[in-house]
């Protein structure tokens, strides 16, 4: 067993974190870590547990400890769910201690050192993991996209296979991405707001890196372009979003590619039967409240596929979109031998 620890782990994602964590077959969850307030108490006495799964009694017993590598004893690999201000030193300093970071804040993303990886689309790019030791650190940092980044390029994966060259997608984005206090209740009710800030621009830009090809000590950005238009809706959990690609084969080309598709990767204990579910006959699907759960959470949905080419992908934003994410990614490196 590896053990690990939860950087943030009494907000949206790391609940999730813990969530995922806390009967995992290969990760040991030893430690917790938040705010300086909150350090030397019971998680469960401080945390206010709001997700609709059971709280892991036996994590509850876990005393809190402030976020600082010097606080974590025997950890190899912390699973960082930081607001992105306080990601960017606290996540490098981690590493510079010899610890892996499986990150899902957006701080390092764009790091040319930093891996930004779905396993199912880019399981290769760990390898920027060498990077990072050839430049001295003893630990190294991973970094899951934005949820609704996620949830596309896991739903294009399957088409790869063909040529094209624009993507435009727009989103209809749950509110628990933005956190529990992120978006007021009067803002949300009986309406639609048409812009959640800098979402846009990390579609646009780590749809490229996360598509692109690693080419000895770089990712090369994928060749098309990408615009996003991206919306809140009084939805809970799960993004749901409209894709159009100038792919020029015929649609039902395009439905066999989803038929027939499998991942590249297999053996992980939280990758799903199904990475991707194609809905061939039901016009209606995917719907968040009936698919979100699909395979625990980490499955994305796909749907209405038809001429233009154009179709409808759905997925859980805090699990696929977020922690789940993540646990994957750390399942990738412990399979890669990374750790």
């Amino acid at each position: 067993m590896i053990n690990v620890a939860v950087l943030g782990a009494t907000g949206n994602v790391g609940q999730r974190f813990v969530e995922q964590l806390a009967d995992h077959p290969w990760f040991n969850l030893t430690t917790l870590a938040a705010s300086e307030r909150s350090a030397g108490k019971p998680y469960g006495s401080i945390v206010k547990w709001r997700l609709d799964t059971p709280f892991p009694e036996k994590i509850g017993k876990i005393k809190v400890v402030p976020t600082s590598p010097r606080a974590m004893k025997n950890v190899d690999l912390v699973f960082s769910a930081l607001p992105a201000e306080i990601a960017t030193g606290v996540e490098r300093e981690f590493a510079e201690a010899g610890i892996a970071v499986c990150s899902n804040a957006s701080s390092h993303r764009m790091d040319p050192m930093v891996p930004l990886v779905v396993p199912e689309v880019n399981p290769e790019h760990l390898g920027l993991i060498d990077m990072q030791k050839d430049a001295g650190r003893d630990g190294f940092i991973v970094t899951n996209p934005n949820c609704s980044t996620i949830v596309m390029v896991t739903a294009l994966a399957p088409l790869r296979q063909f040529r094209f060259t624009d993507i435009r997608v727009a989103t209809m984005q749950a509110i628990s991405g933005a956190g529990f206090e992120g978006v007021p209740a009067m803002a949300i009710y009986d309406n639609v707001i048409p812009y959640i800030g800098k979402e846009e621009e990390k579609m646009e830009t780590e749809t490229l890196k996360i598509m692109g090809t690693l080419k000895g000590k770089k990712v090369l950005n994928a060749p098309f372009k990408v615009s996003a238009s991206c919306h809140r809706v009084p939805v809970i959990d799960g993004h749901t979003m409209a894709i159009w690609v100038d792919i020029k084969e015929p649609v039902e080309t395009l439905k066999k590619a989803f038929r027939d598709y499998k991942p590249p990767i297999r053996g992980l204990p939280t990758q799903p039967a199904e990475s991707v579910h194609f809905f061939e006959e039901e016009p209606d699907r995917p719907q968040p409240r009936l698919d979100r759960m699909r395979g625990k959470g980490m499955t994305v949905s796909v749907g209405r596929l038809r001429e233009g080419i154009r179709f409808i992908a759905m997925g859980h934003n805090t699990i696929r979109g977020a922690a789940g994410a993540s646990v994957l990614n750390a399942e990738l490196i412990v399979k890669k031998k990374y750790l």
